[in-house]
């Protein structure tokens, strides 16, 4: 059962927002704290807390918004991080206006929350994932999973992650979720079995399956249990129960040509899916036949993720043909396969019907000048509302920066730009910094790593972004900077260093490349060639 597949070792350089650090938390429980207990608009309407109820209640707030946004990452890592950080504030607000208005919980009385039966009843999320990953037996189990067997409880989402369940635990569990399965809109089974035999494991499941079968569930979470056909398979039951799903997520789960198929077979109906993961399994081109036909009858799908699975060329063009009937698609993860030039164009052609892309990511896909180019033009007459493009490692040259500038000069709702591991070099990078002058606003990070750039590129890219209200950072490492340039950089970003990320792997002597010894001058003659440059938005 032990099919992990390694991801791509090519990690460019970012600035990683989530998970906040220990003290980063502590110091949110000790304002809230504060908050709970000083004067505002809302404690003048609705009373202080006690300090000593107040940081009880801060400290349950925080744990619960954490949960809520570190669950978001896990199934929408977006990379930085940046949207678990504002669902975990938005949580926050929202959980301390609610304590407000219900009053101090006190562990003697009744002020404002209700006891913890009461509570507990009108909870709706049930959650033993938190903690050590440990295997969980049939005594642990019967403790654990009590709050489940109250009557009345409210239950509808339920996450038995990071916990692996043997045959015991297994059986504790399944007349619990079967009295629970008409209420269950969520269910997170993700990494449920590690450790445990295959035999033993695919009995689990098979416990599981049966169970849950019948359930009318919005969202089925199986991933990293190493699945393969023989676990698709052994939730067969459930999988032909669902008609509804809204939500699937089966990344890191050893998805095979047979395991895509048996998922392709099983499933009843995906009409109404909208979310669709399957990262970091061994696909293949064989595998994506059935993935595509999945996606081909999924018409309301908006987020759909299918990196690092192996797929080439045929895989892609199939699955490319596919997402042209997806029109509401938001957000497209392709990242880490080997689409090639053939299904690069054949994507090209699917991004054209997509209005509503909001993130696309299609780094590490062989798609060289051509293959980029067709997609750039694509997205420059759609997408108005693109926000994050990233098409690092695909061998692009200064030969696309011209198409590739026309796009993103027309994305004023860019937030996040990623053409790392190219070879784009002085001539293309000029170009693609002019094409985020104009307005760009709301631009928070840019990584342009690893593209034999000079001194003269770098320096339009810090000069441009610099200038950004609200700009994180600018990430131009691995290139070939001078130390006159390196200089120069700092001196720009000198009022804000922390937008300049690091330079620790830039080469000033240009061995990264055997025509990279020409001098700055040669730079700054580069540079005044292309100083009146203009973007070309009609092209």
């Amino acid at each position: 059962m032990n099919s992990v597949m390694l991801n791509s070792q090519r990690q460019p350089f970012s600035i990683k927002l989530w998970p906040p650090s220990q003290n980063t938390r502590l110091m949110l429980v000790e304002r809230m704290t504060n908050n709970l207990t000083s004067e505002s608009i809302f404690t003048q309407k609705y009373g202080c807390l006690t300090k000593e109820d107040a940081e009880e209640n801060a400290k349950r707030i925080e744990d619960v918004a954490f949960s809520t946004a570190d669950t978001h990452y896990e199934r929408e890592p977006d990379g930085d991080g940046g949207s678990a950080i504002q669902l975990y504030a938005k949580e926050c607000s929202k959980l301390m206006l609610e304590v407000l208005k219900s009053g101090a919980a006190t562990k003697d009385s009744r002020k404002g929350l209700t006891s913890e039966k009461e509570a507990a009843s009108q909870e709706t999320f049930f959650d033993i994932s938190k903690g050590q990953r440990a295997f969980i037996e049939a005594e642990e189990a019967e403790d654990i999973l009590r709050p489940l067997k109250e009557p009345g409880n409210c239950y509808t989402k339920i996450c038995f992650s990071n916990r692996s369940f043997g045959l015991g635990a297994a059986h504790v569990a399944e007349p619990i979720l079967a009295s629970l399965k008409s209420q269950l809109k969520e269910v997170d089974l993700s990494d449920f079995i590690a450790g445990r035999p295959e035999a033993e494991a695919l009995e689990v499941m098979n416990i599981f399956s049966a169970a849950l079968e019948g359930s009318i569930l919005k969202s089925l979470n199986l991933s990293n249990n190493a699945l393969g056909e023989k676990g698709v398979r052994a939730f067969e039951a459930l999988f032909k129960s669902q008609s509804l799903l809204e939500e699937l997520y089966l990344m890191n789960d050893g998805i095979s040509e047979e395991a895509a198929r048996a998922v392709c077979e099983l499933l009843p109906s995906t009409e109404k899916l909208k979310v669709l993961q399957f990262h970091n399994n061994m696909t293949g081109d064989e595998g994506a036949l059935s993935i595509s036909e999945v996606v081909k009858h999924s018409p309301l799908l908006e987020n759909f993720r299918c990196s690092s699975t192996r797929i080439a060329s045929d895989g892609g063009i199939a699955l490319s043909e596919a997402l042209e009937t997806c029109t509401h698609l938001k957000t497209l993860d392709l990242r880490d396969n080997m689409f090639g030039l053939e299904a690069g164009i054949g994507l090209s052609k699917a991004l054209s019907k997509h209005a509503d892309l909001t993130e696309v990511y299609l780094s590490y896909l062989n798609l060289e000048d051509e293959g980029a180019i067709a997609i750039a033009k694509a997205l420059k007459e759609s997408a108005p509302a693109l926000q994050v493009f990233e098409m690092a490692g695909n061998d692009i040259t200064a030969e696309a920066a011209p198409s590739i500038a026309a796009c993103i000069g027309v994305k004023q709702h860019l937030t996040k730009l990623n053409l790392a591991e190219n070879e784009l070099k002085d001539e293309g990078a000029i170009q693609i910094a002019k094409a985020l002058e104009e307005g760009h606003m709301e631009l928070k990070e840019v990584d342009m790593s690893s593209n034999f750039i000079r001194r003269a590129g770098a320096r339009i890219f810090a000069q441009i972004v610099v200038q950004k209200q609200g700009f994180k950072n600018l990430n131009i490492n691995g290139n070939i900077i001078s130390e006159d340039g390196i200089d120069e950089l700092k001196e720009i970003f000198k009022n804000f260093p922390e937008m300049l990320g690091s330079l620790e792997d830039n080469d000033p002597e240009g061995n990264l490349e055997e025509e990279s010894g020409e001098d700055d001058a040669n730079d700054d003659e580069l540079e005044s060639r292309m100083k009146n440059l203009e973007v070309n938005r009609e092209e």
